[in-house]
């Protein structure tokens, strides 16, 4: 963890460059670690769904910024949206971007990727160096990280509604491909969205618990 951290709670508009991508971070003090959104096709840093689950994580003590992957003219193109690698190297520049900052340099990173944003975690995470701290991943499609998910090394958790039936077999397979510290926890009454009474505050409740189980990388 590192010290003397102690920006409060006040959200900031930042930009990731080279790209110029847009995010918000949030830092409270001396926090615990940096949790990085990555979206899903559709969604950005305005996503109701991962704000509702980052304003959750900062109450116990966790960093978070949220990033819109792609800018503006890139979305249009819908190649982009389902482009892993493009995606995933958009996610290791934010990572970069919170190294280089002197007061964020040693707090440990970890993901949190919906839909399609979970395969490009997993892939920045294989590639990054240094390591990743842990990997949540909320009605993701891990699946798509495709060879790269056997050079994770992040402790993942695979986060799935229980009516989401083909999503489900998807992450079973990406599941039984991780060789690293892992597990399948499968949300009972939730569907792919987590819109369903109570669902969304359960996946706060398993990701708090996995990203405070591994917060040193």
């Amino acid at each position: 963890m590192a010290d003397n951290i102690a920006e409060g709670v006040n959200p900031r508009e930042v930009e990731i460059p080279p790209a110029g991508l847009k995010a918000i971070l949030t830092v409270p003090a001396n926090p615990i670690a940096m949790v990085i959104f990555a979206h899903g096709s559709g969604s950005g840093r305005l996503s109701p769904r991962n704000n509702h689950v980052a304003a959750a994580l900062r109450e116990d003590g966790f960093a978070t910024l949220l990033l819109d992957l792609l800018t503006p003219e890139e979305e249009r193109d819908r190649a982009n949206v389902f482009n892993i690698e493009l995606l995933a190297g958009r996610l290791s520049l934010a990572a970069r971007w919170v190294r280089e900052q002197p007061a964020y340099s040693e707090i440990p990173i970890c993901y949190f990727g919906a839909s399609t944003g979970a395969g490009a975690a997993l892939v920045a995470a294989a590639r990054d160096e240094p390591p990743i701290a842990a990997i949540v991943s909320r009605g993701g499609r891990p699946d798509l990280a495709g060879p790269w998910l056997g050079k994770v090394r992040a402790p993942t958790l695979l986060i799935v509604g229980s009516l989401d039936g083909p999503v489900i077999d998807l992450n079973k397979q990406a599941y039984d491909a991780l060789q690293s510290p892992k597990r399948l926890t499968i949300v009972k009454g939730a569907g792919h969205l987590f819109e369903e009474p109570g669902t969304l505050e359960e996946v706060i409740v398993h990701a708090s618990a996995w990203f405070s189980a591994h917060p040193d990388r």
